[in-house]
């Protein structure tokens, strides 16, 4: 018998864990944290399995609503086992120790646990295992001896670098788990590898479920319409600010960029960036021989950027036209998008160009929705201001569109599906779909803390 557990990002794109009991073994897929909570809330429900066997976690990527809760989990059972691909480790050290700074500032607005310490992401570090894409490899419960072996693989999932899809395979039944999914082309990356194994349970993300396709369009003619707003400030002497996140959209939108400004599709201008983002940066060039990128010759380093964080006033940015990308994606209140985009707004020819996904609670959503001559209100405890530059959104998605999600089913042909990974309406439509195009499959909506038996 095979258990599925939600302990976080059940309904929502938030703290994503998900546990498994397969025959007395047990497994954490994904180990996040809520990106717009605090404190305890933040976290996965970890108590749901105090009394469960906890052995292994597997990690589909390193971003942080699906990682950045591991050391918790270890202070809760030291003796799981950590494995991921070999891109994901590295870039874990390297976000995990990054977050040591952000958890502390937490802690001075809220006490409830006991952030983790540099030194005891130097020692978790070392613990995780790795794994290349498609090795199959076998783990087994100290405690629970299987008559079975629980088999497990990777496989490029084309989301950001190192990212994959489970698969786990079982007594003749084969579960997957898709993690972020893209099935398209980035700039960078190729689109994702799904396993060539009959899949009996599918656990599907369902980001894009509720976003109307017609909206989305081709990497390449976003590109094209982004460099068409971009040259129309360029052109009149503004400088447009571009919020990413540091892992993965910031290493795609520099590249696009820079290869639109090659082509001669968008006016030469200086290029501002900085932060954790450079040093990702160098991952992607150090394995773009080992992972599926579109063109391995190619390297970020090859960008002439310059250091935003050299910049010590901000007016400096719109004395010449420029472009810089900063993080937080979201513009999370302290980040630099955030302190970044106060000038921004005061600036009549220049503008804030949107890339990505925006959580309703948070300032990036509101900027995202603002119109120019508007008023906006960034924080609850900040001056409403007139917005004066312009607001444009585009498209850059790494994750898959609901119609691609629906085509990853007709590939694996599961018998049994488990939505996660999206709001209420993003599950709803994917479901509905699933049910009206596909007979005898069933479908369930996955629930915190609610066990499915699969």
């Amino acid at each position: 018998m095979i258990k599925f557990l939600p302990l976080g990002g059940a309904d929502e794109i938030g703290a994503n864990c998900y546990y498994l009991n397969i025959a007395g073994t047990g497994i954490i897929l994904d180990c996040g944290m809520h990106p717009q909570k605090t404190g305890l809330n933040s976290l996965p429900q970890f108590s749901l399995i105090e009394n469960l066997p906890v052995d292994y976690a597997l990690i589909s990527h390193a971003h942080q609503d699906h990682l950045m809760s591991l050391p918790f989990l270890v202070k809760k059972h030291p003796y799981i086992r950590i494995i991921t691909s070999r891109q994901t480790r590295e870039l874990a050290e390297l976000t995990l120790h990054n977050s040591v700074s952000i958890m502390q500032k937490e802690l001075e607005r809220d006490n409830s646990f006991q952030a983790y310490t540099h030194e005891e992401i130097d020692l978790l570090s070392q613990t995780i295992d790795f794994k290349p894409t498609k090795d199959v490899f076998e783990i087994e419960s100290f405690k629970h001896k299987s008559s079975e072996p629980i088999k497990v693989s990777f496989h490029d999932a084309g989301h950001i670098l190192g990212s994959v899809g489970i698969l786990i395979e079982h007594n003749g039944k084969n579960i997957f788990y898709t993690g972020d999914i893209n099935l398209t082309n980035q700039t960078l990356l190729k689109g994702c590898e799904l396993p060539k194994q009959k899949v009996d349970t599918l656990i599907l993300e369902c980001t894009y479920g509720a976003t109307d396709s017609a909206s989305i369009l081709s990497w390449t003619k976003e590109a094209e319409r982004f460099a068409a707003e971009a040259n129309k400030i360029l052109n009149q002497g503004g400088s447009i600010l571009i919020p990413v996140f540091a892992l993965g959209k910031m290493q795609e939108i520099l590249s696009t960029i820079w290869k639109l400004m090659e082509r001669n599709k968008l006016t030469a201008t200086d290029i501002y960036t900085g932060g954790i983002g450079t040093k990702i940066n160098r991952l992607y060039d150090a394995n773009r021989y080992l992972v599926n990128m579109i063109d391995t010759e190619f390297q970020l380093k090859s960008i002439s950027f310059k250091n935003l964080n050299d910049v010590e006033n901000s007016e400096e940015f719109f004395k010449y036209p420029c472009i810089v990308v900063a993080s937080s994606g979201m513009m999370i209140e302290g980040t630099a998008s955030f302190k970044l985009a106060k000038s921004w707004l005061k600036q009549k020819n220049s503008g804030i160009f949107i890339v990505g996904y925006m959580d309703e609670s948070t300032p990036g959503n509101k900027i995202a929705n603002a119109v120019k001559g508007g008023k906006i209100k960034l924080t609850e405890f900040s001056q409403e201001e007139i917005v004066k530059c312009s607001i444009e959104k585009f498209r850059f998605s790494a994750h898959s569109k609901r119609e691609e999600l629906i085509e990853i089913v007709r590939k694996l042909k599961p018998k049994k599906i488990i939505l996660v990974h999206g709001g209420e309406d993003a599950i709803s439509w994917v479901g509905n779909q699933i049910l009206k195009e596909l007979k005898g499959v069933k479908v369930f909506q996955a629930e915190l803390g609610k066990e499915i038996e699969i």
